[in-house]
């Protein structure tokens, strides 16, 4: 039988993609409700940090309890990868013990290695290139809070960075149209950009990509493994701003989101965040409930 992997949105089909978000607010109302629901009794979800996390360690871990099983969490201090044991061997040897692996790591080939030789489901935590899981709970925030995203307008300011590449992935399987504002030399990568053709449009001017939007998007400047580069990116993109006045351009229904953490005064205005358009905190908790509802759609027949 073939493992289902969940290394980005492409893994899903439109359909399972529209089906985790519905299950993903199905298991926060019985979390809210107080009902006990364990269908990973006995299951085990490890899970390699080569990046340090707040939201995707404490979501997958308190997920997994809620749902009857454990975590465990592996920092490369904690393993023989961080002595340079191949990606391929710790696989093997990992996918043995566990039911799932969830994987927070710089070159996305490592989970493409990870994943051809492990016999469970890998789950992309974060990588370079991209980052589903965020999105899941993205576009969970969104059904929420303004019902489908079909057809809709999304733009994505700042850094074309793993975000900004799943949201390109995204606007293909959640079909919407996706305007990508960023300085020059910082677009999404091509490759990303040539699987969604006219669904994405990239402009130089945030005005013009915020200009009637449904919803806005955007990330810190410079992220982990980027620190050397933070100066020259602060200068680079302080016309990148989120602002209470360009949320004013975009449509009277706009929401405003932020994967956290963010840094305030620097890609958004810290009245922003206090915003009413603002769902940053819905967003985050939903990291929880829409990963439930992916480890579930992996584990459970």
């Amino acid at each position: 039988m073939t493992v289902r992997h969940f290394l980005s949105l492409m893994d899903c089909s439109p359909a399972e993609l529209t089906s985790l978000l519905k299950r993903g607010i199905e298991l926060k109302s019985l979390h809210r409700q107080g009902v006990i629901y364990e269908p990973l009794k006995n299951r085990v979800l490890g899970m390699i940090f080569e990046k340090a996390s707040t939201r995707t360690r404490v979501s997958f871990e308190a997920g997994m309890i809620q749902l009857g099983g454990q975590a465990i969490f592996l920092s490369p201090r904690d393993t023989q990868l961080g002595r340079g044991e191949p990606v391929d061997d710790c696989a093997r040897v990992l996918s043995s013990m566990c039911d799932a692996m969830m994987i927070r790591t710089f070159a996305h080939e490592t989970l493409e290695t990870f994943a051809s030789c492990s016999k469970v489901p890998v789950i992309n935590g974060l990588s370079d290139d991209l980052h589903p899981c965020q999105l899941l709970a993205d576009m969970q925030t969104f059904l929420e809070h303004r019902g489908s995203i079909q057809g809709k307008t999304v733009a994505w300011i700042g850094d074309g960075n793993n975000m900004c590449n799943t949201f390109v992935q995204a606007a293909v399987q959640f079909d919407f149209q996706l305007r990508v504002a960023c300085p020059e030399g910082y677009e999404p990568d091509r490759k990303f950009l040539d699987q969604a053709g006219d669904r994405v449009t990239i402009t130089r001017d945030p005005r013009e990509a915020v200009a009637g939007a449904h919803l806005v998007n955007t990330d810190v400047w410079a992220s982990m493994g980027q620190e050397d580069e933070a100066e020259a990116r602060l200068k680079r993109f302080k016309p990148y701003q989120v602002t209470p006045e360009l949320l004013d351009a975009a449509d009277e229904s706009v929401l405003f989101m932020h994967c956290l953490p963010a840094h305030r005064g620097e890609e958004v205005d810290a009245d922003v965040m206090n915003d009413s358009r603002c769902v940053v905190w819905d967003q985050a908790e939903n990291r929880l409930h829409a990963q439930k509802a992916l480890v579930e759609f992996l584990l459970v027949d």
